[in-house]
């Protein structure tokens, strides 16, 4: 698939809702492909990071950059603030659908305090591509497939555990997909130096330390797919980070769409148990972690195996998000103070889920089904009539249903 113009989950969802609403705004981090995506759908565009003169335009009146055919690109809308007035304001006055695209690589917080938008500007969050996207999986096992039960036919792809972790140190930004892995890894490490020194003051105009937050960044990269509290992460180096300046390099980390945790499930039981409070934590993409720990897949299949199968399951959250976007599915995980706990719970709004565990490779399978079973034991009758199927995913094993009924797949047989 090199050089080809790949087919984006997202796309459908952005096709949706340009039918349903009268704009729609796509944000992620920067080099996610929002622009590209959002091009593919525009009649007439605006971009305010490349076009200076329509900047100091947008930045007098935001209103005289928002003629033009629809629907109109608005690119990086958040660069002049008053854009997003302005275009709830020409949506409410012409009453349309598919007026409007903005994207945005941050978010204003003044905007996102004040204005919803609600019911006039639909919100499309915009990840890095998936292993589906990346041509690196059949997506024969449908995760919209699951939630709704239907049945299930055999699969017979998988990847090699080495292969797997080459690809999430690789990562899924589309610029990088045809570079060798060694250049695309370097790559990351380049985007990480420009946000560090360049995007995170942009954001608020707050001068910051890059040294602390490449700290910030590391430590956060050594405890993804953990649910490490915000203090351990802030002592895990030996300058340890004051709890303020902590909070002050999240939330801009966060407005960049740089920290995408994962929260957990809290299911109705048939015991009373606690359930974790403190999500995981998650970078954007996995190969963010890999560049800010200095790691190589060579070292992550040796001395490193141990976090290896972290940032395995980081990937495997990564691509149920975007699978999972289609059907308006949240992507959570169980743990409770029994000691039990369940990487993935996929649940749509109506109440229907999977839960999946996910383990790097097929020698723990037994493992992660009895985490499944127990868990399932666990539930009320009213929730397990919603499950959709127990899985356990891996990297190197084909799609077979064991004896107790849980669903053994390969993160290259997802799919949406």
């Amino acid at each position: 698939m090199a050089g080809a113009l790949r087919e984006r989950v997202v796309d459908g969802l952005v096709r949706d809702r340009l039918r349903t609403h009268g704009a729609v705004l796509l944000t992620g981090p920067k080099a996610v492909g929002k622009t590209t995506t959002a091009r593919g759908f525009a009649a007439s565009e605006v971009r305010l990071d490349q076009d200076r003169a329509a900047l100091t335009a947008a930045r007098t009146d935001p209103r005289l950059v928002l003629d033009g055919d629809s629907p109109r690109l608005i690119d990086e809308y958040q660069l002049a603030e008053g854009i997003w007035d302005a275009v709830r304001g020409r949506v409410d006055d012409l009453g349309g659908k598919g007026l409007f695209l903005l994207t945005g690589s941050s978010t204003p917080e003044h905007e996102a305090r004040s204005h919803t938008g609600a019911g006039r500007i639909a919100p499309v969050p915009m990840r890095t591509m998936t292993f589906f996207e990346r041509g690196l999986s059949s997506g024969g096992v449908s995760v919209g497939g699951l939630l709704s039960g239907a049945p299930l036919e055999a699969v017979g792809h998988r990847i090699g555990v080495s292969d797997a972790i080459e690809a999430l140190a690789v990562g899924g930004w589309p610029g990088d997909l045809d570079l060798a892995p060694a250049d695309a890894i370097d790559a990351n490490v380049d985007y990480l130096d420009v946000i560090v020194h360049a995007d995170l003051s942009r954001v608020d105009g707050v001068a910051r330390d890059p040294d602390g937050v490449r700290r910030l960044l590391s430590a956060y990269a050594r405890n993804v797919g953990s649910d490490a509290s915000l203090r351990t992460i802030a002592r895990a180096d030996e300058q340890p980070l004051a709890e303020s300046t902590l909070h002050g390099y999240l939330r801009v980390l966060r407005r960049l769409f740089l920290i995408e945790d994962q929260e957990s499930w809290k299911p109705a039981l048939r015991s009373r148990v606690r359930v974790a409070a403190t999500p995981k934590r998650h970078l954007a993409d996995p190969s963010l972690a890999v560049a800010a720990l200095g790691a190589t897949p060579t070292r992550l299949l040796g001395a490193e195996i141990e976090l290896a199968g972290l940032l395995f399951e980081s990937q495997v959250i990564h691509d149920l998000r975007v699978y999972a976007q289609p059907h308006r599915g949240i992507v959570r995980f169980y743990r409770d103070n029994k000691g039990l706990e369940v990487d993935a719970i996929v649940e749509r709004p109506d109440g229907r889920w999977i839960a999946a565990e996910v383990k790097l490779g097929h020698n723990r399978v037994d493992e992660g089904a009895r985490s499944l079973l127990a868990l399932h034991a666990k539930l009320s009758p009213e929730v397990n009539a919603a499950c959709g199927g127990l899985l356990v995913i891996v990297a190197d094993s084909p799609t077979y249903r064991r004896e107790d009924g849980v669903l053994v797949t390969s993160i290259a047989a997802l799919g949406p």
